[in-house]
């Protein structure tokens, strides 16, 4: 007479039995051999493939030419910073481009368009999922001050009318409104 424990035990043995492997017969031909390798038409060195491309980092923002010797001051980067714009909802970014406006309609240069400085310091008025935003935007796609102030109140009237796509789901909706204010992590969980 088994007690109950040592027949759960058999059973759980029958069940886990291995499954009965037949030894590889060396001498019979493989039925489906690899295809050849292809010879490769790339012809870089080693050095040159693990090379990042480079024209995946060009910045958004396109800053024109500027023939002159000039560079911005820290004092002028530290003016802009004061008062950045981290796209949290209760932040206009309309308020945000007139206040950036002011501040960049009082420097003049010699020689240097007042459009031209603001592109150059736009940058580092940004901060959080503004900044996120703007990085996520395709490479040298803002060529001019009102290309940049166009983007953005393209991205506003998109968040303020958005609506679900008759033919997506709620968390594809969901999702893509995420991108639109930048929440967007970069790794993506796991959906129910």
């Amino acid at each position: 007479m088994r007690t109950r424990s040592q027949s759960r035990n058999l059973h759980h043995q029958q069940q886990q039995a291995p499954p009965i492997v037949e030894p590889f017969n060396l001498e019979e031909p493989i039925e489906n051999p690899a295809p050849p390798l292809a010879p490769m038409d790339d012809t870089r060195t080693m050095a040159q493939l693990l090379q990042a491309p480079t024209e995946v980092y060009e910045d958004t923002i396109v800053i024109p030419e500027i023939n002159v010797n000039f560079e911005l001051k820290h004092g002028l980067i530290n003016l802009v910073q004061n008062k950045q714009f981290f796209g949290h909802d209760k932040e206009d970014p309309h308020a945000h481009i007139r206040y950036f406006n002011k501040i960049t309609s009082t420097m003049r240069f010699p020689d240097i368009p007042s459009t031209s400085i603001k592109l150059m310091l736009f940058l580092f008025s940004l901060e959080g999922s503004a900044r996120i935003w703007l990085e996520k935007e395709h490479p040298r796609s803002i060529l001019t001050w009102d290309d940049l102030v166009s983007k953005t109140t393209n991205l506003r009237n998109e968040i303020t009318r958005f609506q679900q796509r008759f033919d997506e789901s709620f968390y594809e909706a969901w999702d893509r409104f995420n991108d639109l204010l930048g929440l967007r992590k970069k790794t993506r969980s796991v959906k129910p």
